[in-house]
């Protein structure tokens, strides 16, 4: 396919998308869903054929938001996915320049004035005029103008080639081998509602139109470890997200070996799991960066001079082949330890406070212990029976409402409802219960697909072969992107297992959130991430590089097309 023109076509895409505030979670995804269906209804070919494109409602979606797509028919069933998704993080960090977060134009002219306030090499950037900046324009607008502006391309090989009356009845006899789907979704940046609300979308097309989809491909934003060499991604890191509870044993702040600080336990775990090399897999020579925690607290809801009863936080994993079965394990076999070692501190102090005070000095009765929520929950099933049961319902109907009215988080209801339980079983022993909370995204690379289902494995090699010869760019191909994408629901492997874990393991799944994890399994197929150099995604210097925007990118996606297809 010819290319020349394609820089304008971008931008005339890329500018008015990103102008529309579309944060996660707000009105502005409902405009860019508007903006998207415009784009599509403006192209030549789907006013020819307008039953190809549209907008698919989210099931159960509580913000009533679409996932906007095309389809451009070709001659066969093969059919590659083009996807990526038109939210964006908000822009506190902004402050005055607020208004011109979504005007790279008027951004880039207040940022000049203010230079000495960036960093060294984004100050560089800025003046070099090599990278355009704004809030989305990595992350990743640019990414999806370009995906559109290929798809308008592409729609006008095809029309010429359907404008024959048999081609005009059914949408077919055009120029590409196979078929050509954009999706656009909303919520990457917080739940992946969009991508998890378009499987279903993908089944009914590939019914509806015969597709058999061949592979998949994402344009995030990439980032360079070596800033002359691109990076093509073929999977994508998978996350985990985990709490941790621990219910200690209440006393005044003066008896303090009455009783059980479970922050002492808490802040233990954390010390032990944080950056912890431990949870970082390794495969092929990748690893994932080690986990982090996003959240640690006492759970009173005010202060007294009482020690608190319990204490959560939430840990971040990422991985590239442990399961949440696996990550369970570990943090329990961690909390335990962190637990002993907590005891063997109380009791060395308290035998010294014994001999300083003239006390009769005797072990403190507590042992180390931890369970997984399943476990806890399956206990007071046992301890309660039928009516726990119902009560358990009924507490999840009120938790759901507070969810839905922005009232609660995902991590604040886990915590919620292991309360819930705990208060619902017999024994009153102090533990530690770890289990698991939205978002939860596959580890997926195509390295782990199984024999049969990659349909071009030499894609990579033949993309970098293409770029080095087309226009003297070297590029890399990893098997994981580790930023975190939609990726991650194009293929799977165990999902029978992994859903086990997630319904015993996560309160509210399969409630107030689910994942169609047999679906995405039944369409497993390969996957590559094609994005432009971005840098500082989510940050006030976001920026993409121009030549990568306007040139290098389209050319590598235009091209692997012409190899799918």
């Amino acid at each position: 396919m010819k290319l020349s023109g394609i820089g304008a076509d971008i931008d005339r895409i890329l500018y008015p998308y990103l102008a529309i505030n579309s944060e996660t979670y707000t009105n502005g995804e409902k405009e860019a869903e508007e903006f998207l269906l415009r784009v599509l209804g403006g192209m030549e070919y789907f006013r020819e054929f307008p039953d190809q494109y549209g907008a698919f409602p989210i099931p159960g979606d509580p913000a009533g938001r679409s996932v906007c797509w095309g389809l451009v028919r070709g001659s066969g069933e093969r059919t590659v996915v083009l996807f990526h998704h038109y939210d964006v993080v908000g822009v506190e960090d902004f402050k005055a320049l607020k208004e011109s977060a979504f005007c790279p134009d008027s951004l880039e002219a207040a940022l000049l004035k203010m230079k000495r306030e960036l960093n060294a090499e984004a100050a560089d950037d800025l003046v070099s005029g090599e990278f355009l900046f704004g809030r989305g324009t990595a992350d990743m607008k640019a990414g999806g103008a370009v995906q559109l502006a290929l798809l308008d391309r592409f729609s006008k090989e095809a029309g010429k080639e359907a404008g024959k009356e048999a081609g005009k009845e059914a949408g077919t006899e055009a120029g590409l081998a196979g078929s050509l789907l954009l999706l656009a979704v909303p919520d990457e940046e917080n739940l992946s509602a969009g991508m998890r609300g378009a499987i279903p979308l993908l089944s009914e097309l590939k019914r509806r139109f015969s597709l058999r989809y061949v592979y998949a491909i994402d344009s995030e934003p990439h980032q360079r470890k070596d800033m002359a060499t691109g990076l093509i991604s073929e999977g994508s890191v998978g996350k985990t997200l985990a709490f941790v509870y621990v219910r200690g044993v209440l006393s005044h702040a003066g008896k303090v070996f009455e009783g059980l600080n479970p922050l002492s336990i808490l802040a233990r775990i954390a010390a032990m799991t944080e950056a912890s090399a431990k949870f970082s897999d390794t495969v092929h020579g990748e690893a994932s960066p080690p986990p982090t925690w996003l959240y640690l607290r006492d759970r009173k809801e005010n202060y007294n001079v009482s020690i608190p009863l319990g204490a959560g936080g939430c840990l971040s994993i990422l991985t590239l082949n442990s399961s949440p079965a696996d990550i369970i394990k570990a943090l329990a076999d961690i909390a335990r330890e962190a637990f002993r070692e907590s005891i063997d501190h109380m009791n060395e102090s308290y035998k010294l406070f014994c001999e300083n005070s003239g006390r009769k000095q005797a072990d403190l009765p507590w042992e180390a212990r931890a369970c997984s929520f399943g476990e806890l929950l399956a206990e007071a099933g046992t301890s309660r029976g039928d009516a726990f049961y119902r009560r358990y319902s009924e507490k999840i109907d009120e938790i759901i409402i507070e969810i839905n009215d922005n009232n609660m988080d995902f991590v604040e209801a886990g915590f919620a409802l292991t309360e819930f339980v705990l208060n619902h079983i017999d024994d009153l022993a102090p533990r530690v219960v770890i289990g698991l909370v939205p978002p939860y995204y596959p580890n997926a690379s195509n390295i782990m697909l199984d024999e049969g289902r990659n349909a071009c494995p030499e894609l990579a090699e033949k993309l970098i072969a293409f770029a080095r010869d087309e226009f003297g760019q070297k590029y890399e191909r990893e098997y994981f992107f580790t930023g975190i994408s939609d990726m991650s629901y194009f293929s799977l492997r165990g999902g029978a297992a992994i859903e086990e874990t997630l319904s015993d393991n996560m309160p509210l799944y399969g409630k107030a959130y689910s994942i169609p994890l047999a679906e995405i399994e039944e369409l497993s197929m390969p996957c590559m991430n094609i994005g432009p150099w971005g840098k500082d995604f989510h940050k006030l210097s976001e920026r993409v590089s121009k030549t990568d925007l306007y040139e290098r990118t389209p050319a590598l996606l235009a091209k692997a097309i012409e190899i799918l297809l």
